[in-house]
């Protein structure tokens, strides 16, 4: 019976294929439509002959011909010319446009400031595969904000890679806990709502298991969280602290990735990294903390409530009219 059931499995492999490639050839086509449109429209509007109330009459015209067609009054057709005016002369995006749906690309375009931040939206919901909600969810928790403040922030060499994962502030609203919580409600709460951690950490993380055990010497020890980096091809443990960083936690993040590598990591894999996540951290005394530690590790915020973007924006550009620091060709393949 089991021989048939691998059988049976394959041919629903083969269904959900083809439905999933069909899916993405409508969705193309949907896409290259509207792209079309508001080619159009955008070049009519351009000539002395046609005013305003062109786009109003094309919407009535349509519906004339083709009532209850949804999607092709007003509003529809002047978000298709700002469709195409938006990505006409966008070189870097053109492979990215037909890969996400028509709901993703209207939230990315409201919800954008800059070029910079629309061609960061739309390759992160390319790569993670987001849904609306999941992607409105990023929107909201000023993630491209976050991810560009987190790579101007000093990290350790061994993280230094276009390929970092980790952010400098971590939000994670999605958690029930009361005015007042330990640690240990802290970590119950993330594994419960690990679905919504996952997508705060990026899919690439995969969960392995809550307070996981080292032993050494005979005494017992534990992981807050552990987790397998699949692009990083490594560990990841994560350490969580209600209160502010403390110099201390390095050294004991230190003895766990020691006992990770030793004990737990394969051959094949890279060394294992550490993120304390605090609820505050003061810079200069982390930097002071990892000045001499050989491990990958990294210091993080974490916030319980979504961030005031605006704030967000203003220190992000802070930071722009400060000295760049000089990146790796190719970074955005990080989004």
């Amino acid at each position: 019976m089991n021989e048939l059931d691998n059988t049976f499995a394959d041919v629903v492999q083969i269904i959900e294929k083809a439905r999933d490639n069909a899916y993405r050839k409508v969705n193309e086509e949907l896409i290259l439509m509207y792209l079309r449109i508001g080619h159009f429209l955008s070049d009519k509007l351009k000539e002395a002959s046609y005013g305003d109330g062109y786009i109003d009459s094309l919407a009535a015209y349509i519906q004339r011909q083709r009532p209850g067609l949804k999607g092709f009054n007003r509003r529809g057709l002047y978000r298709m010319k700002q469709f195409y005016e938006t990505y006409a002369e966008n070189k870097n995006v053109s492979p990215l446009v037909t890969q996400l749906s028509w709901t993703n690309h209207l939230l990315i375009m409201s919800g954008s400031k800059s070029d910079e931040e629309r061609e960061f939206y739309m390759r992160l919901a390319v790569k993670e595969r987001y849904s609306k909600r999941q992607l409105e969810r990023q929107m909201d928790s000023g993630y491209y904000e976050r991810y560009m403040l987190s790579k101007n922030r000093l990290l350790p060499e061994t993280l230094h890679t276009r390929q970092n994962p980790f952010l400098d502030q971590y939000v994670v609203e999605f958690l029930d806990l009361p005015d007042t919580f330990r640690e240990d409600d802290f970590r119950r709460a993330l594994v419960k709502g690990m679905r919504d951690f996952i997508l705060e950490l990026g899919k690439d993380f995969t969960f392995v298991g809550e307070e996981f055990p080292i032993q050494v010497g005979g005494e017992d020890y534990r992981v807050d969280l552990l987790f397998f980096h699949r692009n990083l091809h490594c560990l990841v443990a994560i350490e969580l602290k209600i209160g502010k960083f403390k110099p201390e936690y390095v050294s004991k993040m230190d003895f766990y990735l020691e006992g990770l590598d030793r004990q737990v990591k394969k051959q094949d894999e890279n060394p294992s990294v550490g993120l304390l996540l605090c609820a505050y951290k003061n810079d200069e005394i982390v930097e002071y903390s990892m000045s001499r530690t050989l491990s990958p590790m990294m210091v993080a915020q974490y916030q319980l409530q979504l961030p005031d973007k605006e704030v967000l924006r203003k220190k992000l550009q802070e930071l722009s009219n400060l000295p760049k620091i000089e990146e790796n060709a190719g970074d955005n393949e990080d989004y």
